[in-house]
């Protein structure tokens, strides 16, 4: 509860000099008003997280001054402090917002703990805030889907790390997923219940970026108007995720280190050391080594944040994982938009997975609730993708039954249905060699489905044993 501020409001010096020795004796900050209007100054040049007012002050009583406080600094909590005879008028304050109230003559100890249990009590209140702020930022699934053999020996690393607090460096191309690897660090570790704070370091020019992480006080530059509070305090007990690390500028570099290593900072402005208890996890998709080579990142800074790291693989390195994929976004884009679409064409599929996503997953995504709002069947056909994903890249046409010679006339779709199956498969067989284990598994079929459907279009596996 260090840095909690208490202000004092009252006409009488000796009710204010027994307040000062008890807040003093407890660590907390405090400062004194003899009344209303004095009082107001005070938080208009600092903010303060408990005001304790008398009730009954010259000019502005303590009805007027909790008005005001709950109008223009409404996370200040204020408790009345009033005679026996008041009490009416002191339940009528908590009515308009006061805290609680205090009646004269009072114990030291009942004090204290009140004014403990307000600092409790707006502790986690904003901690809830930050939650929310954060959940608010949220966009896209916060699910992973993979069935790659490397992202689940990543998921087998990030189990084993996860409940130590060494800082993570998560690296890969834009789009591969790595805030949803940090999740997955925060929501696996000790720390799951704090908050996960995220700071986009490429977003923001370097002093933002250094007032976003540390916070600032009031008037330590232009547009500072009130205290502010840093991503470094409120990931307290928590992870706080720095995004693209490879952008900061050397000044904040050097404060960045300091914080990592002695888990101490100061405020923009501020003269106050303040300590964080977070684990760090940063990401980056630049090679942070040849960074450092280049003078560009300090090697110091380099070697606190790559204690743990994680290389997520671009998507075309793990095709395996376009189906799933493919199949998440389409539940989730159905739901968003209200439309009955279910499934994606082999057709579809077949070009999707052709593709080499240079965008990675994000540019999957977009792929796929693009395709949800323009299709008008139940599932998304090959006419639904753009056109960079479905030209030449489909590797099985779709072949016509034999027909007379002059006949253009179209086969019944059951039909057409069968050969494109038939043809697909055959050429699905021949890239693995007749070899049906693994072709069922390549194309996500049970083994013994592929045997059936083998046998149903009398095609013979040992004719492909020696691929294409």
């Amino acid at each position: 509860m260090n840095g909690k501020r208490v202000l004092m409001v009252d006409d009488d010096p000796q009710n204010l000099d027994f307040l000062s020795m008890l807040l003093e004796r407890h660590g907390w900050a405090f400062d004194a008003a003899e009344n209303g209007h004095a009082a107001i100054r005070k938080l208009e040049s600092g903010p303060f997280d408990l005001v304790i007012s008398d009730l009954m002050m010259p000019g502005m009583n303590g009805i007027e001054l909790l008005d005001a406080v709950k109008e223009r600094w409404p996370a200040t909590e204020v408790v009345i402090v009033t005679a026996h005879g008041s009490i009416p008028t002191a339940i009528e304050a908590i009515k308009k917002g006061a805290y609680s109230y205090l009646l004269r003559p009072f114990e030291p100890d009942e004090v204290a703990l009140m004014i403990k249990k307000i600092f409790e009590v707006q502790g986690v209140r904003q901690e809830n805030l930050a939650l929310k702020e954060e959940l608010a930022r949220l966009s896209g699934p916060v699910t992973i889907v993979t069935r790659s053999p490397k992202m689940r020996r990543i998921f087998e690393i990030i189990e084993s790390v996860a409940p130590a607090n060494a800082t993570a460096l998560v690296t890969g191309e834009s789009g591969v997923g790595k805030e949803l690897i940090a999740r997955a660090i925060h929501r696996q570790s000790q720390r799951a219940e704090g908050p996960f704070i995220k700071v986009s370091c490429a977003a923001l020019p370097e002093q933002l970026l250094e007032s976003e992480l540390f916070g600032h006080e009031r008037g330590s530059f232009t547009g500072a108007v009130a205290q502010r509070k840093g991503r470094f305090e409120l990931a307290d007990k928590g992870t706080l995720f720095l995004d693209e690390i490879g952008e900061i500028s050397p000044a904040v570099q050097v404060k960045l280190l300091r914080a990592i290593q002695e888990r101490e900072f100061e405020r923009v402005g501020g003269t106050q050391t303040l300590r964080t208890d977070t684990r760090i996890v940063a990401a980056t998709n630049k090679s942070l080594a040849e960074e450092v080579k280049k003078g560009t990142f300090r090697e110091d800074l380099y070697y606190r944040l790559n204690v743990i790291a994680l290389e997520i693989p671009p998507l075309r390195d793990r095709k395996e994982d376009i189906a799933p994929l493919v199949y998440h976004f389409i539940e989730k884009y159905r739901r968003e938009v209200n439309k009955e679409v279910t499934a994606a064409s082999a057709e579809a599929l077949v070009a999707l997975s052709a593709y080499d996503w240079p965008g990675n997953i994000r540019e999957l995504q977009n792929v796929i609730e693009r395709a949800v709002v323009l299709t008008r069947d139940t599932e998304i056909g090959l006419d639904d993708l753009p056109d960079n994903i479905r030209p030449a890249r489909t590797v099985v046409a779709v072949p016509s039954p034999a027909a007379p010679a002059g006949d253009d006339t179209l086969p019944p779709l059951r039909e057409a249905k069968a050969a494109w199956e038939k043809s697909y498969l055959e050429k699905a067989l021949m890239r693995h060699k007749g070899n049906i284990s693994r072709t069922a598994e390549t194309i996500e079929l049970a083994r013994k489905n592929l045997q059936e459907k083998i046998k149903q279009y009398g095609i013979d596996p040992s004719a492909f044993a020696g691929g294409e």
